[in-house]
C-alpha cells in the first residue's frame, strides 16, 4: 500500500502526517476523507491501526453538530446488533446500502451536469455546480425519498425471504430437531 498516506498519533493525541511532515488536527483528518484520500492512522508507539477510531471520532463530532444523519433508535439498533449471530451481515448491509445510494448520487449528479451543459444554461463554475445541485436536489429530495423509500422496503422484502430460505435449509438440514411453529417428527 505505497500510496496510503500515514499518520502517526502520539501519545499526546496530537496527529502527524508523515507525507508532509506536520502535525494535523481531526479536521484535516476529515477533510483527506471528503478528499477521498487513502490514509491510514496507526498508533506512533504501538503501531496499531487506529483509523476506525479517528474514523468514528469524525462521526461523533458530526453528529453532535447541526443536523445528524443518526437518530438515537438507529444507533440503539446498531448497537443491538454487537455480539448478534447477524453483526458480520449487518456490517456488509450497511456497506452495500450506502454504497448503493452513494452510486444513485453520483449517477443523479451527472445527469444533472449533462442536462445543464446540453441546454447550455447551467453554471460553469464548480461553486455554480455545486448551487446547482443543491437547487436540483431540494427540487427532487421529495421523489429522491420516495425512492429511497421502495429500494429499502425491496430491501427489506429481500432480506426476508433469504432468512426465510436459510429457516427452510436448516429445517431440511436438522429434520430431527424441533423449530417454533413446526410439529415434532412422529415415531
Amino acid at each position: 500500500m505505497p500510496d496510503t498516506r500515514m499518520i502517526k498519533k502520539y501519545p499526546n493525541r496530537r496527529l502527524y502526517d508523515t507525507q508532509t511532515s506536520t502535525y494535523i488536527t481531526v479536521t484535516d483528518v476529515k477533510q483527506l476523507v471528503l478528499d477521498q484520500e487513502d490514509f491510514k492512522v496507526i498508533d506512533a508507539k504501538s503501531g496499531d491501526d487506529l483509523t476506525r477510531a479517528i474514523l468514528l471520532q469524525i462521526i461523533l463530532e458530526e453528529e453532535s453538530g447541526g443536523k445528524p444523519i443518526f437518530s438515537a433508535n438507529v444507533l440503539s439498533n446498531i448497537i443491538r446488533f454487537y455480539g448478534h449471530a447477524m453483526q458480520g451481515m449487518m456490517g456488509m448491509y450497511l456497506e452495500k446500502n450506502v454504497q448503493a445510494f452513494l452510486d444513485i448520487q453520483d449517477r443523479m449528479a451527472e445527469q444533472s451536469k449533462a442536462l445543464f451543459t446540453a441546454t447550455g444554461k447551467g453554471p460553469q463554475s464548480a461553486a455554480g455546480n455545486a448551487d446547482a445541485w443543491a437547487q436540483f436536489m431540494n427540487f427532487q429530495g421529495p421523489m429522491m425519498q420516495g425512492m429511497m423509500s421502495n429500494y429499502i422496503e425491496q430491501s427489506k422484502n429481500m432480506f426476508l425471504q433469504m432468512q426465510d430460505q436459510f429457516q427452510n435449509q436448516a429445517k431440511t438440514m436438522f429434520t430431527g430437531f424441533p423449530f417454533p411453529g413446526q410439529e415434532p417428527p412422529k415415531k
